[in-house]
C-alpha cells in the first residue's frame, strides 16, 4: 500500500472519471515497476516498452481479456461499467471513442480496487495481465 489515506476515501461513491484518474497513475506506477524489475530494457527503451501496457488500445485489449477469461465479480463489472460510460467532456487524439471508454473503464477499475486498499485483488489482477504479454 503506498498511502494510508486511502481508509479516509469512499471509492463506492467517486465519480468514475475520478477513479480513472486514479488508475491511470497506479497502473503506470506498476507497469514502470515491471519493465524496471526485467532489467533487459535499455532506459531509452523503457517509453516505448511501456505503451505496449498503458496505451488506450493496449488498455482495452486487457479489459476485453479480463472479461473473456471471466475474471472479473460483479462489483468489479459494475465500476468498469461505470467507467465505461462516464461522459468525459473531452475527445481522444490517438484512437477511437469506444476503445477510449473501454480504456478508462480499465482505469477505474484500478483506481477503485486501489482506493479500497484492495491490493491483494489489484496484484492479482495484473499479474494475470503481465504474465500475458
Amino acid at each position: 500500500m503506498l498511502y494510508d489515506t486511502n481508509t479516509k476515501i469512499d471509492a463506492k461513491q467517486i465519480n468514475a472519471l475520478a477513479l480513472a484518474y486514479m488508475g491511470d497513475a497506479v497502473y503506470e506506477t506498476y507497469v514502470r515497476q515491471l519493465l524496471l524489475t526485467k532489467g533487459r530494457i535499455k532506459p531509452n527503451q523503457l517509453h516505448r516498452a511501456a505503451t505496449s501496457y498503458v496505451s488506450a488500445k493496449a488498455q482495452a485489449a486487457i479489459l476485453r481479456k479480463l472479461y473473456e477469461n471471466n475474471e472479473l465479480t460483479e462489483e468489479e463489472q459494475a465500476i468498469v461499467k461505470r467507467g465505461r460510460n462516464a461522459k468525459s467532456g473531452t475527445t481522444p487524439k490517438n484512437t477511437d471513442v469506444q476503445t477510449y471508454k473501454h480504456s478508462t473503464a480499465f482505469e477505474a477499475l484500478i483506481g477503485y480496487l486501489f482506493l479500497l486498499n484492495r491490493t491483494d485483488r489489484l496484484e492479482e489482477l495484473l499479474s494475470k495481465i503481465f504474465a500475458e504479454k
